[in-house]
């Protein structure tokens, strides 16, 4: 019995051995040239934006990870920074939001003339069979003579009781409001820069942990390849590292496809129309932990969220306008005047060469069908309607920061986690490869420890840009001006 016993205490013997002397055993093993190799280890930095960076610039020495282009040895170096500059200078959404404030400031002008007088010139000459008549149509006179002469006319607003006015400060309000939708917009392509910048970071990244695995388990199967020839290893070992291999060849491929698609998405925000692929910059500056006083960033939002101003601005704009329909209702007070002068006119024409006026008149309505009425109301429910929009938004901003601010903790934690988890992985998989090179196991506990330290270091990979990702997501929820 203590035979067996014995006898079955061996393999734990030989496996807690060489946990111990795990590190001396691959050193070892790799002077000789026969052992499995070393996991893949995700070779990364952590990003954050810098405040200042200069200008975009051709770097010679460094091509892009996503070049797909080896003979390729110069392309534009790009920071987040400068991509966000790019988009700002070339997005189309940008200059449609500007041009829109610029075209609303002349609504304002528009409106305003109402105030300001008007003036016109007229100069008139007539071949006519002296004092005949018209007998048909309408003209301005049913006498006519051979004249020329010229004149002027004004007329001048004098008061409404308010209607002109509120106008005037409602197409003011509509202007700033799309004044405020214009940097609502600039933020919106800022934070899509952020995304593909990241995003482009991010695929570049997988792509090397893809590289690097595939490389590794290339080596892997042209080792137990040559056991199998030596009969060291069965020919199911052989096929397990094909699989393993085949499978590595296919995430490099989704990865270099996913890599060239996140520039393309890039180069789509940055406002080009042809591919450019750049050398995309790290900031490798420490993670920051995200803010702790969510209550603080809500009241930032509200505060300085410029959607949020452009509705309040179209509110107010809305119960100026329906102040002004209100005001329909009221007389209104005009002055006109005429000037001129006939150098030309019929002899018997007794009357002086010239003609001149001045006036005052006052419109009063009275009745026209209840259309004021109903424009008025229309005008004060359509303002009611702006106001519980605003309140929408508003509701909707304090979910969205908290959710934001939820989100960024979760990444930032997310990092650590995984960071350990990579640790594990590296662990597992060369105290895998020592038990399978000593015999203690099979391929099978093998390639999965290859694919749980694939997995990890992918998620590492995944956590880091996701996390910087969830802060320029936060920043934009509560309304930073880029």
């Amino acid at each position: 019995m203590n035979k067996v016993k014995h006898t079955r205490a061996i393999p734990l013997i030989v496996f807690v051995l060489a946990i111990v002397s795990n590190s001396g055993l691959v050193g070892r093993a790799q002077s000789d040239g026969t052992s499995l190799p070393n996991a893949p280890k995700a070779s990364l930095t952590v990003l954050a934006q810098q405040n200042t960076v200069p200008p975009p610039q051709v770097d010679s020495q460094t091509p892009s990870a996503t070049s797909g282009d080896p003979n390729s040895s110069a392309h534009l170096r790009l920071t987040l920074a400068d991509a966000e500059k790019l988009a700002i200078k070339n997005n189309p959404r940008v200059s449609v939001a500007r041009l829109l404030a610029l075209a609303q400031h002349q609504v304002v002008r528009e409106t305003r003339s109402a105030e300001l007088p008007t003036a016109n010139a007229a100069i008139t000459a007539v071949l006519a069979e002296d004092a005949s008549r018209i007998s048909a149509g309408s003209l301005t006179s049913s006498r006519l003579f051979t004249h020329a002469g010229a004149g002027g006319g004004f007329t001048q607003l004098i008061t409404d009781f308010g209607k002109t006015g509120n106008l005037v400060a409602s197409s003011k309000l509509q202007e700033k409001a799309q004044n405020a939708n214009a940097l609502a917009t600039t933020e919106d392509i800022v934070l899509a820069t952020d995304q593909t910048f990241f995003g482009a970071l991010q695929a570049q990244a997988l792509l090397k942990v893809a590289i690097q695995n595939t490389a590794t388990l290339q080596t892997t199967q042209s080792q137990i390849s040559s056991y199998t020839k030596n009969k060291l290893k069965s020919t199911l070992d052989l096929s397990f590292a094909d699989v393993n291999l085949s499978q590595a060849k296919l995430l490099e491929l989704n990865a270099r496809n996913n890599a060239n698609s996140t520039m393309a998405a890039l180069d789509e925000v940055l406002g080009l129309d042809q591919e450019v692929t750049y050398d995309l910059v790290e900031n490798t500056s420490p993670l920051t932990v995200p803010p702790a006083d969510v209550n603080q960033l809500i009241q930032l939002a509200l505060q300085q969220r410029p959607d949020l101003q452009a509705l309040n601005l179209n509110q107010q704009a809305a119960v100026k306008f329906s102040h002004a329909e209100r005001d329909q209702k009221l007389p209104s007070i005009t002055a006109a005047g005429t000037a001129g002068s006939v150098p030309i006119r019929p002899a018997t024409y007794y009357v002086e060469n010239w003609w001149g006026g001045i006036g005052v008149n006052m419109n009063i309505p009275i009745f026209n069908g209840f259309l004021f009425s109903a424009q008025a109301k229309e005008a004060t429910i359509r303002a009611q309607a702006d106001s519980e929009q605003a309140r929408e938004l508003k509701d909707r901003i304090v979910r969205d920061v908290r959710t934001a601010w939820l989100a960024a903790n979760t990444a930032y934690q997310s990092v650590a986690v995984n960071d350990e988890l990579l640790n594990q992985a590296n662990l597992a998989l060369s105290l895998a490869q020592t038990r399978y090179r000593l015999g203690l196991s099979s391929i099978v506990e093998l390639s999965q420890a290859q694919y749980q330290q694939t997995d990890a270091a992918i998620g590492y990979t995944n956590a880091q840009y996701q996390y910087r990702l969830s802060l320029a997501t936060l920043s934009y929820q509560t309304g930073a001006t880029p």
